[in-house]
């Protein structure tokens, strides 16, 4: 067995790490005296409530204003508030693991709609189980979703801009880019980046701005970027910490 790098055993003789508790436990100790809000009997009934994370505790990754909600409560309330204007979409022809990645950031920013381009099964592991809570639609090619959202254009009496993110001849930087309220963001798989058909479809196409030496960042860390780029310039400033 190899000895321990002398980091490791400095690291493994500290107090470090310690971390802070996340989420609550079962209700009738965290609120002994209260009524459980699934009780139909009780004044306060809330359907909102999930009985069995009434019963056990609730530790998922969600904000305290959710605890103990059912998923479907959780969704339909982000929906009620009102989805952001943007959607994203990922091409899964190499089945990238990155995809999760962007689903869970679209919930943070509360993308409209996440689209996964090309084969169904895409890796959840990056998710963290953040696409219980967002609407994810597939679409076989780039094309057919592109032709469902000028059809949805159509019917709405509104127009979505297509805008291509990848560091190809002719980009513009994300930096000095005015996002529109309403756009769909393509990213593409890790390595060989966004499709011909894919550049070739969309209204704008936009650069990350990089100065080490590899030629892109991953998708994940892309369509963070990006979204956040919109929520920058388009989204009020949350206080939910």
């Amino acid at each position: 067995m190899r000895e321990p790098n002398e980091v490791t055993k400095a690291a493994l003789a500290s107090s470090e790490p310690s971390f802070r508790p996340i989420g609550v436990g079962p209700w009738n100790e965290t609120h002994p005296s209260e009524p459980r809000p699934d009780d139909p009997d009780f004044s306060g009934f809330d359907p909102r409530f999930d009985s069995d994370l009434l019963d056990a505790g609730d530790h998922r990754n969600v904000l305290d204003q959710y605890r103990y909600w059912t998923v479907q409560a959780i969704k339909d309330d982000l929906d009620h508030k009102g989805r952001h204007g943007f959607e994203v979409a990922m091409e899964n022809w190499t089945h990238d693991f990155n995809i999760g990645s962007m689903v869970r950031t679209a919930n943070a920013f509360t993308a409209k709609t996440v689209h996964i381009v090309g084969p169904h099964k895409w890796n959840r592991k990056g998710a963290l189980m953040t696409e219980l809570y967002q609407h994810v639609e597939h679409s076989p090619s780039i094309e057919s979703l592109v032709e469902a959202i000028r059809a949805n254009d159509e019917r709405e009496h509104a127009h979505t801009r297509i805008i291509a993110i990848d560091n190809v001849p002719g980009s513009v930087p994300i930096e000095t880019y005015r996002f529109p309220e309403r756009c769909l963001m393509i990213f593409g798989a890790e390595g060989p980046g966004l499709s011909q058909r894919a550049l070739e479809l969309a209204d704008d196409v936009v650069y990350i701005s990089q100065y080490g030496s590899v030629r892109s960042i991953n998708a994940g860390a892309a369509a963070a970027v990006a979204m956040h780029a919109w929520i920058a310039q388009r989204a009020k400033p949350v206080f939910n910490l």
